[in-house]
């Protein structure tokens, strides 16, 4: 899905940017239309397009000086214009493409694909930045236990266990700590951070891993020389971490 808006000053060139658009095979969502600057930036505000098909000559001043009323434009621009004149200007604002009318259905509908493709290709990057972010800032994990607020470095915890409500917490200096949250929280908390939950009971620090034992229907031996099971369904998930390791 792309959403778009839709800026020209002719009521006929807008209808026919619709009626193109209705041939893609994106799917496209029309935020609106307008036909000048004060409009067209109401529009935009309002709707927070993916995309602004934009004319430069508007009823109140060009396409030009309505990008500039932005201080940041986190929409793409296509240029749709009569005024071959502005193309190099045109581009100066990063526009994804500019297309001269009479519009051609597709010259459009392929500049609509660029993108809609531009816009994914950012969306990936930006997950990935963000994810790689917490990465670096989940170092530490404040732990709430009935005598004491320990701040608990990550790379420190062995394992964690369930009972009930409760999380125990084994670090790699043979401390027990006992908070009343559940393992489920915590294993969205740390799941990103190299943890990996075996069984229903069980959330471990894959970096104190020394083996898995077949014996026994299948468990972990860790660093503490602690036994951790593995239940049937989690043992195919594991063994493909493990190859990653």
């Amino acid at each position: 899905m792309i959403s778009i808006a839709i800026i020209d000053d002719e009521s006929k060139a807008r209808e026919t940017i619709i009626n193109i658009l209705g041939l893609s095979q994106t799917e496209i969502e029309i935020k609106g239309e307008a036909d000048d600057i004060k409009s067209a930036y109401a529009l935009i505000k309002k709707t927070s397009p993916d995309l602004v098909l934009l004319d430069i000559q508007l009823t109140d001043g060009t396409g030009f000086d309505l990008l500039r009323k932005f201080d940041h434009l986190k929409f793409r621009v296509i240029f749709i214009t009569a005024h071959e004149e502005y193309a190099i200007q045109a581009f100066k604002f990063s526009a994804i493409d500019y297309i001269l009318k009479p519009i051609v259905a597709g010259d459009l509908l392929n500049a609509v694909e660029k993108a809609k493709l531009s816009i994914q290709k950012e969306d990936t990057e930006l997950k990935l930045s963000v994810l790689l972010d917490n990465l670096e800032k989940i170092k530490k994990i404040v732990l709430k236990t009935a005598e004491s607020i320990h701040i608990v470095n990550i790379k420190n915890i062995i394992r964690c266990e369930a009972d009930v409500n409760y999380t125990t917490f084994y670090l790699n200096n043979a401390e027990k700590l006992l908070v009343s949250k559940t393992l489920k929280e915590f294993e969205e908390m740390l799941g990103s951070s190299g943890f990996f939950r075996t069984h229903q009971s069980h959330l471990v620090n894959l970096d104190y891993i020394l083996r898995y034992d077949k014996s026994e229907g299948g468990h972990l031996v860790m660093s503490d020389d602690s036994i951790v099971p593995v239940s049937s369904r989690k043992k195919d998930i594991l063994f493909k971490v493990f190859e990653t390791m």
